[in-house]
């Protein structure tokens, strides 16, 4: 953890034993005689420095929803501050491992292991020792401790609402009750601390070590579990047909026939009128067809010349709307950042509201 310089500069020779970073910029840091809270600069306040004398006469803790708030209460007059409830834990472990060392219950390099509130029961477990204390307070003078030096034997007796911790203290048991939800978590801290202590690695071999055998067993399952899910598809091709039809076209025939001379003038007159009227209307179905051919040109010259008119125009309009969109898309990502920047201040606003600063 990065101690800021305005902590530094009000340690006045001391050293950082233990920290708490409570989010953002915001620290709690252990000295030997205190506690310094650090709260960075806001929006409602400036960076400072908070100290927290460990010499106190008594210390409080009130949960709230969100903020767990320490009380501490000192001869001339009373400190206090916030902290997240998702740190209040840790913090409450480092003000007593402070406060502790200042009431000479424990050494100086004492640390504390656990610390859990049980209603009007405080549960403080150390390097070294237990430390019980009652009433409504956290911490006053009227505690009671067990140290481990004086331990004769260790076990853990549950039941159906509350599971006591039994203390054998040079032979005459300590219990201390503690909820069964909260009873797993209380064993393990208070094991691991008289286990390191002794030197041992179960509860069998403690209790042989200091001359009592008790069996004291428990254990967990964990149960895993798994699913798996199957996506299946398919599509099916359309498939279609064409068919063409071939138009035919059919070509007259023509016979002819022999006669007397006159008959026969008469047909070569009539066929020379014929040939003529053919030849004549031979070419004027040949101007009629270069007419209709010309018409035909001409429609599909300007039909063409429609067609690249409308084309050009429809470019254009795309090439506009394509404009439009991309100065509207930066608008909104524009207005988005805004609406961002705002909603992160409001919410540190109303944390630091919360906090109190």
């Amino acid at each position: 953890m990065e101690i800021p310089d305005l902590v530094r500069d009000a340690l006045g020779g001391e050293d950082v034993e233990l920290g708490v970073n409570l989010g953002d910029e915001d620290v709690v840091c252990l000295t030997p005689t205190r506690t310094l809270l650090y709260r960075a600069e806001g929006l409602l306040s400036d960076e400072k420095v908070q100290e927290f004398p460990h010499d106190v006469e008594w210390l409080d803790v009130k949960e709230g929803r969100r903020k767990t708030k320490f009380v501490l209460e000192y001869v001339e007059g009373t400190r206090k501050f916030g902290v997240p409830g998702n740190r209040d834990g840790a913090v409450l472990e480092l003000l007593l491992t402070g406060i502790l060392r200042a009431d000479g219950v424990t050494d100086p390099d004492e640390s504390v292991a656990g610390a859990f509130r049980f209603s009007e029961l405080v549960l403080i477990v150390t390097d070294e020792r237990v430390v019980r204390h009652i009433g409504s307070a956290v911490w006053t003078e009227d505690y009671e401790e067990y140290p481990f030096s004086d331990l004769t034997g260790l076990s853990f007796e549950q039941g159906n609402v509350a599971t006591e911790v039994v203390l054998e203290i040079d032979g005459r048991p300590k219990r201390i009750k503690t909820p069964n939800e909260q009873a797993r978590k209380v064993q393990q801290v208070v094991e691991n601390a008289v286990f390191d202590f002794y030197g041992v690695g179960s509860l069998d071999e403690l209790n042989a070590t200091i001359g009592v055998e008790e069996d004291g067993e428990g254990g967990h399952e964990d149960t895993e579990g798994s699913s798996d899910i199957d996506i299946g598809g398919g599509i099916d091709p359309l498939v279609s047909d064409d068919e063409e039809r071939s138009p035919s076209i059919d070509g007259p025939t023509a016979s002819g026939s022999s006669g007397s001379s006159e008959t026969t003038a008469r047909a070569e007159s009539r066929s020379r009128s014929d040939s003529e009227n053919d030849t004549a209307s031979g070419a004027a179905e040949r101007r009629e067809r270069a007419a209709d051919a010309g018409g035909s040109r001409a429609s599909a010259t300007e039909s063409g010349a429609r067609s690249q008119g409308s084309a050009a125009a429809s470019q254009r309009d795309l090439d506009a709307v394509e404009s439009q969109l991309a100065e509207l898309t930066t608008a909104v990502e524009r207005h988005n950042e805004l609406l961002e920047q705002q909603q992160r201040t409001i919410k540190k606003l109303i944390e630091e509201l919360r906090e109190g600063r």
